[in-house]
C-alpha cells in the first residue's frame, strides 16, 4: 500500500502539471495559482543564489514571465513541474548574478580595473578545475538514479531533506539515507582521484 506522503506528492505534481498546461492555453488564473503554489520555493532558491531580496523578487517575476511564454514547452517525462520551474529559476538567477558582475566591472575606472588581480584561473588551474568537474559528473553518473536525484536536488537546487521528500514523494528517512549513502559513495570514488591530482 502506498504511503500517504507519496500519494500527496503525486497529487501535487499532477495539480502543478495541470496548472502549467492551463497556463500554456493563456489561462492567467492558472498562472496565478501556479505562482501561489510554488513561488516560495522559487524565491528561496533565487535568494540563496543572489543574496539580495530586491534582485531575487525581480528574478522571480522574470521566472513566471518566462513560464507564461514557455509553458507549452514543459514535458512531464523530462521532470517534475517544480523541477522545471527551479531549473528556470536557477538559470535566471545565475544570469542576473553574471550580469551584475559585468555591470560593476564596466563601471569601475580603468586604472582600478588594471590594478586588480585577475579572477581568471591560469591555464593550469583551469585545467585542474575542469578535470575535477568532469570527475564529479562522472561519479554522479555512476550512482544509482535514486541517490543521484536526491543529491542533485540537495546540492544543485539547494532543497532541504524535507523539501526533497515532498518533491519526490519519498519518506524523509529514505531521503536522508539516500543522501548520506550517495555522499559516502561519492567520497569513496572521488577521494583517491582528487588526492592524486592535488
Amino acid at each position: 500500500m502506498e504511503s500517504r506522503e507519496r500519494v500527496d506528492a503525486r497529487g501535487r505534481t499532477e495539480d502543478l502539471a495541470g496548472l502549467i498546461r492551463s497556463t500554456a492555453t493563456g489561462d492567467q488564473a492558472a498562472l496565478g495559482a501556479l505562482y501561489e503554489a510554488t513561488s516560495r520555493w522559487i524565491y528561496g532558491l533565487v535568494l540563496r543564489i543572489l543574496s539580495d531580496q530586491a534582485a531575487a523578487e525581480e528574478v522571480v517575476l522574470d521566472v513566471y514571465t518566462q513560464v507564461w511564454r514557455q509553458a507549452a514547452s514543459y514535458a512531464p517525462e523530462r521532470g517534475t513541474p517544480l523541477g522545471w520551474l527551479m531549473t528556470i529559476a536557477r538559470t535566471r538567477a545565475i544570469d542576473r548574478l553574471r550580469a551584475g558582475r559585468q555591470f560593476e566591472e564596466r563601471r569601475e575606472p580603468l586604472d582600478a580595473a588594471s590594478s586588480r588581480p585577475s579572477q581568471l584561473a591560469n591555464p593550469e588551474e583551469a585545467s585542474v578545475t575542469n578535470e575535477r568537474e568532469r570527475l564529479v559528473r562522472s561519479a554522479l553518473e555512476a550512482l544509482g538514479p535514486d541517490q543521484r536525484k536526491v543529491i542533485e536536488l540537495a546540492y544543485y537546487f539547494g532543497l532541504s531533506h524535507s523539501e526533497i521528500a515532498a518533491e519526490t514523494g519519498q519518506p524523509l528517512g529514505t531521503v536522508k539515507t539516500r543522501v548520506r549513502l550517495g555522499m559516502a559513495r561519492l567520497g569513496e570514488m572521488l577521494g583517491p582521484l582528487l588526492q592524486d591530482r592535488v
